[in-house]
């Protein structure tokens, strides 16, 4: 059963004796004694060790990316205006239909009500016509008038009523580019990113604002296109997420992308979190693996290793004895921090969980019950050095 980390107890019975001891003698015999003081001894508690066993490291493909939101809107100009508020700031939540961006209106409204006013002038022209066609008919039918002129008069009728189906297409033009005056959230979210401030010349296309929702995240990240045939949607991925050190997400492929990258050989894969603690900050870095199967291997955590250079090594403990033992390992699993050790340990090996930076190799180890019996022993042991002639 794994113990939690705690940190070593060293009672080093040389600093204890020695320092006593030069205090008490003095000349090359108090030298000589101080010399043959005995070795620092450790102290060690189960809490302290690991031992080393086989466990199923995932070995399948890397996929580094970032989190990003599924919706997200990148809200742009429509009309050329001024831009005259922009009551919301980067990270404030907004609802679905609030104000985001407003233009400058005076333009259009003039030109709305220039369009409705030729709506009414040529709805005017279009009745007078209509009436006129209605008497020709009456005289047409009594003789009192040619056929010609009955037809001249539909002429200007149809002609009218055409003005006035155009007039009619202008005014609902112009309340359309009225309302794009007003910029406002697609979706309930958050503004990720705003463009622009009052006083600002809008141009048609110009970004205003981005939108997200942050309920929407998942993992867009690039896997190896030599690692292809490996994936299918549905596989289980575990990945860490910069900001969250101590957190580890799971999730699933939901989908794999077509095309490779021309330059970089990768394929994007996008991962749906999993059940659980999702991140609200778009952007963040991340890195995992993908599970396409696992391997019994010996595996030691990221505390219990030293490394010097590009060499590593780990502190076992044989026969009451601390050993420095080289070791050879393997590519980090992301989502456990362990590493895979594929020379230098064997299965059973006891390993110190966090060793610190004053260890010897040699250095003689005692094991005790509990961290309170350590500091019991190591009281007992410094009494009794002080209290020897």
């Amino acid at each position: 059963m794994p113990y939690p980390p705690r940190r070593l107890v060293v009672v080093s019975i040389l600093a204890s004796v020695a320092l006593p001891a030069c205090q008490r003698d003095s000349g090359p015999v108090g030298a000589a004694r101080g010399a043959s003081a005995p070795a620092a001894s450790l102290l060690l508690t189960p809490e302290d060790l690991r031992r080393v066993a086989l466990s199923g490291h995932a070995g399948g493909p890397v996929i580094t990316g970032s989190i990003q939101p599924e919706r997200r809107a990148d809200l742009r100009a429509e009309v050329s205006s001024v831009v005259l508020q922009v009551p919301k700031e980067n990270g404030e939540a907004v609802r679905k239909g609030d104000l985001l961006v407003r233009l400058d209106d005076t333009a259009i409204r003039d030109s709305l009500a220039s369009a409705e006013e030729a709506v009414r002038a040529q709805g005017q022209a279009f009745d007078q016509a209509e009436r006129q066609v209605q008497r020709l008919k009456t005289l047409q039918a009594q003789g009192m008038t040619s056929m010609q002129a009955l037809e001249d008069a539909q002429v200007r009728r149809n002609n009218a009523q055409s003005d006035l189906v155009a007039a009619r297409a202008r005014v609902v033009s112009a309340r359309q580019m009225l309302q794009r005056t007003e910029v406002r959230a697609p979706f309930d979210g958050v503004v990720s990113d705003r463009k622009v401030s009052s006083g600002d010349t809008a141009q048609v296309g110009k970004e205003l604002v981005k939108v997200i929702d942050p309920r929407s995240m998942r993992f867009e990240g690039l896997v190896s296109a030599d690692r292809l045939s490996e994936l299918k949607p549905g596989q289980r991925v575990s990945f860490r997420v910069n900001g969250y050190p101590q957190h580890d997400f799971d999730g699933t492929i939901k989908r794999i992308d077509a095309t490779a990258n021309a330059t970089t050989r990768q394929v994007e894969v996008m991962v749906a979190f999993g059940d659980g603690e999702t991140p609200r900050v778009a952007g963040l870095y991340a890195e995992g693996r993908i599970e396409t199967g696992a391997t019994p291997v010996l595996t030691v955590p990221e505390a219990s290793v030293v490394r010097s250079g590009d060499a590593a090594h780990v502190w076992r403990v044989n026969g009451g004895v601390l050993q420095k033992v080289a070791v050879k390992l393997g590519e980090r699993d992301a989502r456990r921090g362990e590493y895979p050790v594929q020379a230098g340990l064997a299965e059973g090996d006891r390993i110190l969980r966090e060793p610190g930076g004053t260890l010897v190799d040699g250095q003689r180890v005692e094991l005790v019950a509990s961290v309170g019996a350590a500091a019991s022993a190591a009281s007992a042991i410094g009494s009794a050095a002080a209290a020897k002639p």
